[in-house]
């Protein structure tokens, strides 16, 4: 069963290099579902090396998964908006900084801009939030995009409420399903999803 079939999904990534792993895996769900998936990288992730790994490590995976080269560049990502390149965006992993730039309006990156031209168009963008701060000194900009047109949730919960009590993290198991939804218009429920 392919239910994205043939449905153009741009996979912007933010630089959560500890869950880069999670991302590439379900990039490469994405495509057994049928969609066709063009990342669209964080300058950090090909610029810094930590202990998950390398920049040219995660480029090699992150075309391997989605079976094209990433976007790296804002000059790059800036005709998705005018030339209707997505169907959906998915922000994944959306980090904290991400989340707080895209609720204040703020577009520094080839991450924000695909986003920034998505909404221009009317169209669905799907995030898979993850942040050890979003019920914390970011819970505000959390709220702000709760209530955000043609915005999608993967849904979240608390990942680990005794040590990191401010902590969400998405259920991406859920992101076929979300986008499923969301194309329709419709954001899957629950958006709140326990974890363990």
């Amino acid at each position: 069963m392919r239910p994205l079939e043939g449905i153009r999904i741009g996979v912007a990534m933010a630089a959560s290099h500890c869950n880069m792993a999670r991302a590439v895996s379900t990039i490469r769900e994405l495509v057994t579902s049928g969609a066709e998936v063009t990342a669209i990288v964080s300058a950090s992730l090909m610029q810094e090396t930590t202990r998950f790994g390398t920049p040219d490590f995660w480029h090699s995976e992150i075309a391997d998964a989605s079976g094209r080269e990433p976007l790296l560049r804002i000059p790059e990502v800036e005709p998705s908006g005018p030339k209707h390149w997505f169907d959906v965006v998915l922000v994944m992993p959306c980090t904290g900084n991400t989340l707080a730039k895209l609720a204040n309006a703020i577009n520094d990156s080839a991450v924000t801009m695909t986003v920034k031209a998505q909404w221009r168009n009317g169209r669905p963008v799907v995030m898979a939030i993850t942040s050890n701060d979003l019920l914390g000194m970011n819970a505000v900009n959390l709220g702000r995009l709760l209530s955000v047109r043609n915005l999608y949730f993967v849904p979240f919960g608390q990942d680990d409420p005794i040590k990191k009590p401010r902590s969400l993290d998405a259920h991406l198991e859920l992101t076929v399903p979300t986008i499923e939804a969301a194309v329709k218009g419709e954001q899957i429920q629950p958006m709140m999803v326990p974890w363990g």
